[in-house]
């Protein structure tokens, strides 16, 4: 079983910074791809960012490169998503998910592993 646990989300002004973390316990996550996603109401789930859990590469959408940036800590089994400059069309739920295997994929459905999301909210 795997457990992912996001935390760090909450209301920030337009402009301003947060920093999400998602605690992965388990399974070994030796070799797997570590994702963000978000969905806003009434719209589809989002692909944000993903990065190799043993290596540096990472790979964004463009609505949030040169704002967002992906990190992991291998040693606390942590990713964290660095968002900066934030907008209120950046508001929505965010989730941390997880995959074995070594492609950097924005598709969901390629993530088998889920957390509950953590709330962030932008203010115009």
């Amino acid at each position: 079983q795997v457990q992912l646990v996001e935390s760090g989300g909450g209301l920030v002004q337009a402009g301003g910074s947060l920093r999400l973390s998602c605690a992965a316990s388990g399974r070994s996550f030796s070799s797997n791809i570590m994702a963000w996603f978000r969905q806003a109401p009434g719209k589809e789930r989002e692909f944000v960012a993903a990065i190799k859990w043993s290596g540096s590469s990472s790979y964004y959408s463009d609505s949030v490169k040169g704002r967002f940036t992906i990190s992991r800590d291998n040693v606390k089994n942590t990713v964290y998503l660095q968002m900066n400059s934030l907008k209120p069309e950046d508001t929505a739920v965010y989730s941390c998910a997880a995959r074995r295997g070594a492609k950097l994929t924005s598709l969901p459905y390629e993530y088998a592993y889920w957390g509950q999301g953590t709330q962030v909210t932008v203010s115009s």
